[in-house]
């Protein structure tokens, strides 16, 4: 079988995946909870290997502190590890989130950049946050590839890497461009309620017919 004719099955597969999905979660979007997109960065930044629940519980009284890039960046840290102590790895992400709160007053005026390149310039901030926060809060075309999106690709045979960053190409080189922000978010929805990494539900599965089950 010819590359394009792998390619232009996986299309066929993968539009029947995103009616599905679309079927399924009409309304997904990040499960982070923010109210702009200061604290949509922060967020992604601290749900680093930790669970957007476990984000959640704790960015109420951080944000309620700390509103905004000038307040944040003159934090004590300490204040600031002990605010968001029940998550992991919060020492590091405390002076992340603190030294990319000067670095937007120093060098964006306090606003979240738009430009992908400025943005993986900030503490913390990888591939995958910045195409979240773009995506998310500016309506950027960009499938972020977490550890759900990454599973569930390599489970649907839509990839076969585990470089985030091939998975992610190998994604956009079958998903219309259009549907990239709907399909990242519905990919983690999906991973977390039925393609679960332990215990995947197959035989509740709306897309068990177009998975071959790969990795399972």
């Amino acid at each position: 079988m010819t590359l394009a004719t792998t390619l232009k099955l996986k299309k066929i597969q993968a539009k029947a995946i995103l009616e599905a999905l679309e079927g399924l979660y009409p309304d997904a979007q990040t499960e982070l909870d923010h109210r702009n997109v200061f604290e949509l960065l922060v967020s992604t930044v601290l749900s680093a290997q930790s669970t957007d629940k476990g984000v959640n519980s704790v960015t109420p009284e951080l944000f309620k502190n700390y509103p905004d890039a000038a307040t944040l960046s003159q934090a004590d840290l300490e204040r600031v590890e002990q605010l968001i102590a029940k998550i992991g790895f919060f020492r590091v992400k405390s002076k992340n989130i603190v030294r990319l709160s000067q670095i937007l007053l120093e060098k964006h005026g306090g606003q979240v950049p738009k430009d992908f390149a400025a943005l993986l310039e900030l503490p913390g901030v990888g591939r995958k946050t910045a195409n979240v926060v773009l995506a998310n809060a500016f309506g950027r075309p960009a499938i972020a590839v977490d550890t759900h999106v990454g599973r569930l690709a390599r489970r649907l045979g839509l990839s076969n890497h585990t470089d985030p960053d091939k998975v992610e190409e190998d994604l956009e080189a079958v998903f219309p461009k259009t549907c990239w922000v709907f399909i990242h978010n519905a990919l983690i929805f999906h991973g977390r309620r039925v393609c679960k990494s332990q215990k995947p539900q197959c035989e509740h599965c709306t897309l068990e017919a177009l998975c071959p089950k790969i990795g399972l």
